[in-house]
Formats: C-alpha cells, structure tokens, sequence
C-alpha cells in the first residue's frame, strides 16, 4: 500500500540542519524505509507552511504508521501529515463494494 508522509521541519531542526546542509535527509529516510521492508517511492522539499519535506512510500500498514509515528515522535517535524494513498484500480473496488453496501446503510434520520 502507498502512504504520504508530509510535515515541515521545527525551526531547531532547520538550524541542525544548516550546520551540515549537504546532509541528505533522503537518505536518512531511505535507511529507515529499508529497515522497515518498505520503498521509498520519491520524496520532494516543500516551502509551503515553512520548510518541509514529502516522502511517498510503499509499505504494509502497520510498519508505515510506526514509521511515521517515529519521524513524528522525534520532534524534529511539526504539522505532520500522514495518509493512505489508492490506485485508480482500488478506486474502482471501493466503489463497487459501496454499491454492494448501500442497501445496509440508512443516513441520520430515515
């Protein structure tokens, strides 16, 4: 499954960081996808919000929410977003399985 792991960096972390700027942060992300049993499907540098990075990864479920539960916990990144992404093809079965479901379901009120 894919995942999007989006956050800014603290402005400690930014001055960590200015101390050493060819210090590649992929690769520190690339070491923790491996060590996951995961893949690292790209990663951008964001401006938007302050300075922030965006990494997209595939990886089973739980080894992803731990690993963005680490980079989170690490407090070197604030405004953290994490989200599941679905192919166009699980797009389609999503939609079919709502299909399937719509008669179990009543909304609030009917």
């Amino acid at each position: 499954m894919h995942f999007c792991f989006t956050a800014n960096y603290t402005p400690e972390t930014l001055k960590a960081m200015a101390k050493n700027p060819g210090a590649s942060r992929r690769a520190a992300i690339q070491k923790l996808a491996d060590a996951a049993g995961a893949k690292l499907v790209c990663m951008f540098y964001t401006i938007a919000e302050g300075p922030g990075a965006i990494a997209i990864f595939d990886a089973d479920p739980q080894k992803a929410m731990a690993m963005a539960a680490l980079v989170t916990s690490s407090g070197a990144m604030h405004n953290v977003k994490f989200q599941r992404l679905a192919t166009e093809e699980e797009v389609v079965e999503i939609r079919r399985t709502r299909l399937e479901l719509e008669a179990a379901y009543a909304p609030p009120g009917q």
